[in-house]
């Protein structure tokens, strides 16, 4: 499972002109699922997501979390996070989940977030989105649930 997180002053999500889901202060998470995402990837987002410090506390420094900071979160579901773009012209989404799996699972992991605590939002799952934003910071960053397992299979060592 992929995410791609930006720290947000606002964001929101619409769907044929009409406005879905928004949240002020927080973060949006662009979350692409991969072929054989599980449970695991779920909860090792839903563990890392809300505690990342990527907040300023009153010094200005980056030292609070999501939950400390009491910022919401807006979940998008973007498939197209997983292209294969090392070929030719046109990305394959061939590690891509495919619909009927990641559709159940996006849908586990937002009901996860919200039984954490956190205050999620979503888009619709499938849906052609208009996605705004306003970027603050901008902080951006990419995670990805199954990296350790991605550098094994690249024969690098595992960080300690």
């Amino acid at each position: 499972m992929i995410a791609v997180l930006q720290r947000v002053g606002r964001a929101s999500v619409s769907v044929g002109g009409e406005r879905v889901a928004s949240i002020g202060r927080g973060l949006l998470a662009l979350v692409g699922i991969g072929e054989g995402d599980d449970r695991q990837d779920v909860d090792w987002m839903v563990r890392k997501v809300p505690e990342l410090r990527l907040f300023e506390d009153a010094e200005g420094k980056m030292d609070l979390s999501l939950r400390e900071s009491g910022g919401g979160l807006l979940l998008v579901s973007q498939f197209t996070l997983l292209a294969d773009c090392r070929r030719g012209r046109r990305p394959s989404f061939s590690s891509a989940a495919p619909p009927e799996v990641a559709g159940p699972l996006f849908e586990e992991l937002v009901a996860a977030f919200r039984s954490a605590g956190v205050a999620a939002e979503t888009g619709v799952f499938r849906a052609t989105m208009e996605v705004e934003l306003v970027n603050d910071g901008p902080v951006t960053l990419i995670l990805d649930s199954r990296i350790e397992e991605k550098v094994s299979r690249r024969g690098a060592p595992k960080p300690a």
